[in-house]
């Protein structure tokens, strides 16, 4: 996950004074507005649950008079580092204490009481899953209730997630982000209704092909991998050669939906989330290129001068780490190209073993990095499930009673109890999130925030690299 504390608002309170509170941003979008009391509080519950088995980063101490505007610039820095470092550490980021924290804080900042609700969940082919939910419900007990709606087997529920899908002014729908668990799809989707057409998908979660071969035989789990192929080879997501095309359709009307399945598993980035062109430093600087995730790599696709294209592979594999930052180049080389000339970029950038002992930082910038950097991590977090024999997360898995007694400040500074049960009995357990933290810093490039110089996020370790290959196998 990318955390940030971007800037700072001054709020009122019920009596009318002011205070300054912290805007929490999370994979690049507003998630909750929290007081500085809040967060400190949030730090003694992490302290009194960790302290003994993690080494805590320090927490900004408290001033007894009124910060300055340079204070509180330096108290927002380091509020952003401690929140960004804790939320790599595994054993945090999965606890209720810091899913029920922001979950809270979202329904504080959104101002959304507990209320009957319906919500709709589409599928990419528009179809709509009418599900009666309580408006703070979050992510993983709306997925259950979708999936109890077209009865979806327990088993299977977790192959699948929640995106929020953005349609875009030429019609296309694009992916905004998966939804986690500590936030609630109701008032996510309600807040980001306010800056255009958004919707809620239902969409695979999966990255290796050879992971459907467990939904193959159910037949609700095999219609939706169909619905989303035909939606993935329509928008031009999947190649296919006019001939296939022609198989596929004569397939779709006559209603065989599992062989069309395993034909499209065949064709070219079947599975696979297509990015909206960027740029890149590879094979060349300011290279414009189309970025394919999936089957556990990523595919550069390079138009060169002749109107053909390249493609570059890399394996997550080989990955020994990426990082996002928002850059700003040093110098602007007069070209007057849009994506050198604007500021603050999203820059997403991983180290690869380009040869034996041979690592090279490869850069890409784009307005989809975070998006990009979350399907890494899903294809990572796939591996090592896999490599450790382990299976797809249940709902009988979640820990839905454990919360209950957690005590979360309010900003007036009363408690809130979060995990009292509701009509569902639901909780919060956050996605799986399995990164460290190590030291490096750009070259070239200052890294900024929307009020100035910030503080490098150390970049996401994968734990599947493999450190041992030999060029023969490059």
């Amino acid at each position: 996950m990318h955390f940030s504390i971007p800037d700072t608002q001054e709020l009122l309170d019920e009596a009318g004074n002011s205070f300054t509170a912290f805007n929490i941003n999370v994979n690049g979008v507003f998630h909750c507005a929290v007081r500085y009391k809040q967060l400190h509080n949030f730090h003694e519950q992490i302290k009194k649950s960790f302290s003994s088995s993690l080494d805590l980063p320090p927490f900004p101490p408290k001033k007894i008079l009124s910060l300055t505007s340079i204070q509180l610039e330096e108290r927002r820095c380091l509020l952003e580092r401690y929140i960004q470092i804790i939320s790599q550490e595994p054993l945090i980021s999965n606890s209720d204490i810091f899913n029920g924290f922001l979950l809270n804080a979202q329904q504080e900042t959104q101002q959304a009481e507990p209320k009957p609700v319906t919500l709709d969940v589409c599928l990419m082919n528009g179809h709509k899953i009418t599900c009666s939910i309580t408006s703070t419900d979050q992510t993983d007990s709306v997925l259950e209730s979708v999936a109890s709606k077209i009865e979806l087997g327990d088993e299977f529920v977790y192959y699948f997630g929640l995106f929020l899908v953005r349609k875009e002014s030429n019609g296309d729908n694009s992916i905004v982000r998966k939804l986690q668990d500590f936030e609630s799809p109701f008032i996510s989707l309600k807040a980001a209704l306010k800056d255009g057409v958004h919707r809620i998908v239902l969409r695979k979660c999966i990255w290796d092909p050879s992971i459907e071969d467990d939904l193959m035989d159910n037949r609700i789990a095999m219609n939706l991998l169909y619905v989303q192929a035909v939606n993935d080879i329509e928008r031009g997501w999947v190649l296919a050669s006019k001939e296939q095309h022609r198989q596929l359709a004569a397939l779709q009307n006559k209603g065989s939906k599992k062989e069309y399945l395993r034909l499209a598993r065949t064709l070219k980035f079947y599975g696979f989330i297509q990015f909206k062109a960027c740029y890149t430093d590879y094979p060349q600087p300011d290279c414009r290129v189309v970025i394919y995730a999936g089957n556990r790599e990523l595919v550069f696709r390079v138009q060169t001068a002749n109107d053909q294209i390249k493609e570059g592979l890399f394996k997550v594999t080989r990955m020994r780490c990426w990082r996002i930052t928002t850059t700003y180049p040093d110098s602007v080389n007069g070209s007057g190209d849009d994506h050198l000339s604007n500021a603050g970029q999203l820059e997403l950038a991983f180290e690869y073993l380009i040869a034996k002992d041979t690592l090279k930082w490869i850069r890409i910038t784009s307005e989809e990095a975070i998006l990009m950097s979350m399907c890494l991590q899903g294809m990572v977090d796939e591996l090592l499930m896999k490599k450790h024999g382990k299976r797809m997360k249940r709902p009988q898995d979640r820990n839905k009673k454990s919360a209950a007694s957690t005590n979360f400040l309010k900003r007036d500074g009363a408690s809130n109890i979060f995990g009292a049960e509701t009509e569902d009995g639901s909780t919060a357990q956050k996605a799986r999130e399995s990164v460290k933290k190590i030291q490096d810093k750009f070259s070239a490039v200052s890294i900024k925030t929307s009020s100035g110089v910030g503080n490098l996020r150390g970049p996401s370790q994968n734990d599947a690299f493999e450190d041992a290959i030999g060029d023969d196998d490059l």
